[in-house]
């Protein structure tokens, strides 16, 4: 390989802007337009998928050399950009991230569902990933609520016949949420994003999602929307357990910045990142490494990226900036907050 400092400007590996899908569930609202000003032409405007390769929602280059590739075709063209992690790079397409990173803005309550595991998507769903997730709570309401497993161990024939008769979620633990919380939702899970909740959403790349009810609503076609009854009993968890509770979190603090571990998964790691160079005057310094590839989700604030070679990023509350492995050295200069991830 060439050696780094031989390269020209342009063979460099730089951070870029990425652009969203958007996706018009019935039940999202308007808060990604309203609160991150993403001017999308969508009602319901119920999630953005901000860092995806995935083919039902792909993002797209907003600014670089890249920009108006999608980042599945970026990654093609440039497959060190994943880095050498064995999460990155093994048993996927050639193109694709090993996750997907979402906004998600429930003005209704979702379907009460339930996602595979990557053993049974494999197998049953054309070798696709299985889906476990983190969220992020963003926002809440004062009465806002998710529905996350099961008060008790029930059997499959008893959840069968409390979707039939309208009582599930009686079965259902319904957990107080608030600003700030962190949920990890383990694939086989039972559970449900409660309506006033902002979240964002880091995943395993799939669009794997077993509806088990969905409170009898109506499609853009006149009917009730689909269940899949059958596939969710066959990977969901029926057994009673304990309501989860907020991880322990400890920030760590240096000049102009401080970092919180929120989630370590086998399929990606999760930080909140607080910057401040405006207090202290310094830049903070951020590097990848050639492991892996970063993604920094901006969710609150705003301020500047400054790479090595004298390009800047201007970054807003919303914005999601791609960091290839093996980056330029990248400074960040503002007052912000954000979620950085790791495959």
């Amino acid at each position: 390989m060439t050696n780094r400092n031989m390269r020209s400007n342009k063979d460099l590996n730089k951070p870029f802007l990425l652009k969203p899908a958007a996706k018009d569930y019935l039940w999202g609202g308007s808060r990604l337009n309203d609160d991150f000003s993403k001017q999308i032409p969508v009602w319901p405007l119920a999630e953005t998928w901000e860092c995806s390769t995935h083919p039902d929602g792909m993002s797209v280059a907003a600014d670089g050399e890249f920009q108006g590739m999608t980042l599945s075709e970026i990654l093609k063209r440039n497959p060190e950009f994943l880095g050498t992690h064995p999460k990155t790079v093994a048993d996927l397409p050639e193109g694709e991230l090993p996750i997907l990173i979402k906004f998600i803005d429930a003005r209704e309550d979702l379907s009460i569902q339930v996602h595979p595991d990557d053993a049974y998507a494999g197998k049953y769903e054309n070798g696709q990933l299985g889906k476990s997730e983190m969220w992020y709570v963003l926002d809440a309401s004062r009465d806002a609520r998710l529905m996350y497993g099961l008060h008790r161990s029930v059997s499959a024939e008893e959840m069968r016949k409390s979707i039939a008769d309208g009582t599930v979620e009686r079965l259902i633990q319904k957990v107080p949420v608030k600003k700030d919380d962190v949920f990890y939702v383990k694939a086989g899970t039972i559970h449900a994003i409660g309506a006033g909740t902002l979240v964002a959403e880091i995943q395993e790349n799939s669009n794997l999602t077993y509806r088990l009810y969905d409170y009898d609503r109506i499609g853009r076609d006149g009917k009730k929307r689909m269940l899949h009854v059958d596939k969710a009993l066959s990977v969901a968890d029926l057994s009673g357990a304990a309501a989860p509770r907020q991880p322990l979190r400890l920030l760590k603090y240096r000049p102009g910045c401080a970092r919180e571990l929120l989630c370590r998964c086998r399929y990606f790691e999760v930080y909140r990142m607080l910057v401040n160079t405006e207090r202290c005057r310094e830049l903070a310094g951020y590097r990848a490494d050639g492991i892996s590839f970063r993604v920094l989700l901006c969710i609150d604030g705003c301020g500047s990226l400054l790479m090595e070679t004298g390009e800047t990023i201007h970054f807003f509350q919303g914005d999601c900036i791609f960091v290839p492995a093996d980056s330029v050295e990248i400074r960040i200069h503002g007052k912000a907050q954000f979620l950085d991830v790791r495959g």
